[in-house]
Protein backbone atom coordinates (compact mmCIF):
# COMPACT_ATOMS: atom_id res chain seq x y z
CA UNK A 1 0.00 0.00 0.00
CA UNK A 2 1.57 3.11 -1.07
CA UNK A 3 0.93 6.58 1.28
CA UNK A 4 -1.34 8.71 0.59
CA UNK A 5 -0.28 11.68 -1.37
CA UNK A 6 1.08 14.75 0.92
CA UNK A 7 -1.56 17.73 0.68
CA UNK A 8 -0.25 21.19 0.14
CA UNK A 9 -0.98 23.71 3.13
CA UNK A 10 -3.61 26.27 1.70
CA UNK A 11 -1.75 29.95 1.74
CA UNK A 12 -2.12 31.29 5.20
CA UNK A 13 -0.22 34.79 4.38
CA UNK A 14 -2.23 38.06 4.96
CA UNK A 15 -0.66 41.40 3.65
CA UNK A 16 -1.82 43.78 6.01
CA UNK A 17 -1.46 47.54 4.71
CA UNK A 18 -2.04 51.01 5.90
CA UNK A 19 -3.40 53.52 3.24
CA UNK A 20 -1.10 55.76 1.38
CA UNK A 21 -2.18 58.61 3.52
CA UNK A 22 -2.30 57.07 6.63
CA UNK A 23 0.09 57.40 9.16
CA UNK A 24 -0.88 55.33 12.00
CA UNK A 25 0.50 52.15 12.90
CA UNK A 26 -1.81 50.63 16.04
CA UNK A 27 -4.17 49.27 14.06
CA UNK A 28 -1.77 47.49 11.78
CA UNK A 29 -0.11 46.05 14.59
CA UNK A 30 -3.28 44.95 16.21
CA UNK A 31 -4.23 43.16 12.73
CA UNK A 32 -0.97 41.44 12.72
CA UNK A 33 -1.13 40.51 16.52
CA UNK A 34 -4.70 39.05 16.00
CA UNK A 35 -4.23 37.27 12.59
CA UNK A 36 -1.03 35.65 13.70
CA UNK A 37 -3.25 34.34 17.12
CA UNK A 38 -5.33 32.99 14.57
CA UNK A 39 -2.24 30.91 12.70
CA UNK A 40 -2.04 33.20 9.86
CA UNK A 41 1.46 34.41 8.60
CA UNK A 42 1.30 38.17 8.36
CA UNK A 43 3.54 40.42 6.02
CA UNK A 44 2.84 43.85 7.71
CA UNK A 45 3.57 46.60 4.99
CA UNK A 46 3.25 49.33 7.50
CA UNK A 47 1.44 52.92 6.92
CA UNK A 48 1.49 54.83 4.26
CA UNK A 49 1.43 52.33 1.97
CA UNK A 50 2.50 53.53 -1.65
CA UNK A 51 -0.22 51.56 -4.18
CA UNK A 52 2.77 50.26 -6.50
CA UNK A 53 4.22 48.36 -3.11
CA UNK A 54 0.91 47.16 -2.21
CA UNK A 55 0.27 45.75 -5.82
CA UNK A 56 4.25 43.91 -5.84
CA UNK A 57 4.16 42.84 -2.70
CA UNK A 58 0.59 40.78 -3.87
CA UNK A 59 1.91 39.54 -6.70
CA UNK A 60 4.98 37.94 -5.17
CA UNK A 61 2.42 36.45 -2.40
CA UNK A 62 -0.52 35.73 -3.84
CA UNK A 63 -1.72 35.93 -0.12
CA UNK A 64 -5.30 34.51 1.28
CA UNK A 65 -6.39 37.91 2.31
CA UNK A 66 -5.15 41.67 1.70
CA UNK A 67 -6.21 43.65 4.42
CA UNK A 68 -6.50 47.50 4.32
CA UNK A 69 -6.76 49.32 7.82
CA UNK A 70 -7.81 53.29 7.95
CA UNK A 71 -7.59 55.44 11.31
CA UNK A 72 -7.22 58.70 9.54
CA UNK A 73 -10.56 58.97 7.78
CA UNK A 74 -9.37 58.94 4.27
CA UNK A 75 -9.92 54.70 3.91
CA UNK A 76 -12.83 55.53 1.52
CA UNK A 77 -10.39 57.51 -0.97
CA UNK A 78 -6.76 55.80 -0.15
CA UNK A 79 -9.06 52.40 -0.65
CA UNK A 80 -10.63 53.33 -3.92
CA UNK A 81 -7.30 54.09 -5.58
CA UNK A 82 -5.35 51.01 -4.35
CA UNK A 83 -7.85 48.02 -4.93
CA UNK A 84 -8.51 50.32 -8.50
CA UNK A 85 -4.84 49.57 -9.12
CA UNK A 86 -4.58 45.98 -7.43
CA UNK A 87 -7.73 44.71 -9.81
CA UNK A 88 -6.46 46.29 -12.83
CA UNK A 89 -3.75 42.90 -12.57
CA UNK A 90 -5.29 39.98 -13.83
CA UNK A 91 -3.10 37.62 -11.46
CA UNK A 92 -4.59 39.76 -8.77
CA UNK A 93 -8.33 39.46 -9.80
CA UNK A 94 -9.44 36.58 -7.04
CA UNK A 95 -7.19 37.86 -4.36
CA UNK A 96 -9.93 38.40 -1.79
CA UNK A 97 -9.42 42.10 -0.48
CA UNK A 98 -11.13 44.05 2.80
CA UNK A 99 -11.32 47.31 4.20
CA UNK A 100 -12.14 48.75 6.99
CA UNK A 101 -11.37 51.46 9.93
CA UNK A 102 -12.46 55.01 10.12
CA UNK A 103 -13.61 55.43 6.51
CA UNK A 104 -14.75 58.48 6.45
CA UNK A 105 -13.59 62.11 7.87
CA UNK A 106 -17.21 62.78 9.54
CA UNK A 107 -18.35 59.65 10.60
CA UNK A 108 -19.62 56.60 9.23
CA UNK A 109 -19.70 56.56 5.36
CA UNK A 110 -23.02 56.61 3.62
CA UNK A 111 -24.77 52.91 2.29
CA UNK A 112 -23.73 54.35 -1.41
CA UNK A 113 -20.13 54.97 -0.46
CA UNK A 114 -19.65 51.45 1.05
CA UNK A 115 -21.20 49.94 -2.11
CA UNK A 116 -18.95 51.90 -4.19
CA UNK A 117 -15.80 50.06 -2.24
CA UNK A 118 -17.49 47.11 -2.71
CA UNK A 119 -18.17 47.48 -6.70
CA UNK A 120 -14.34 48.35 -6.61
CA UNK A 121 -13.50 45.70 -5.70
CA UNK A 122 -12.97 44.33 -2.21
CA UNK A 123 -14.90 41.46 -0.85
CA UNK A 124 -15.92 42.90 2.37
CA UNK A 125 -15.95 46.86 3.60
CA UNK A 126 -15.83 47.13 7.67
CA UNK A 127 -16.84 49.83 9.62
CA UNK A 128 -14.92 50.59 12.52
CA UNK A 129 -17.69 49.60 15.21
CA UNK A 130 -17.73 46.23 17.34
CA UNK A 131 -20.13 44.39 14.30
CA UNK A 132 -17.29 45.26 11.81
CA UNK A 133 -14.98 43.60 14.46
CA UNK A 134 -17.26 40.59 14.77
CA UNK A 135 -17.82 40.29 11.00
CA UNK A 136 -14.05 40.65 10.03
CA UNK A 137 -13.54 37.81 12.66
CA UNK A 138 -16.45 35.48 10.63
CA UNK A 139 -14.34 36.03 7.27
CA UNK A 140 -11.20 35.07 9.10
CA UNK A 141 -13.29 31.75 10.24
CA UNK A 142 -14.45 31.02 6.70
CA UNK A 143 -10.74 31.25 5.03
CA UNK A 144 -9.52 27.69 4.54
CA UNK A 145 -7.97 25.81 7.21
CA UNK A 146 -4.32 24.89 7.64
CA UNK A 147 -3.36 21.40 7.49
CA UNK A 148 -2.07 19.94 10.26
CA UNK A 149 0.71 17.45 9.81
Amino acid sequence: MSPLPAQAAPNRTVVVAGGTSDSHTWNLVFLQLLLEELGFEVVNLGPCVPTELLVDECLARRPALLVVSSVNGHGYQDGIRMIGKLRERAELDSVPAVIGGKLGISGAQSTEQLAELAAAGYDAVFDDGAEGIASFRRLLDSLPQRVLT
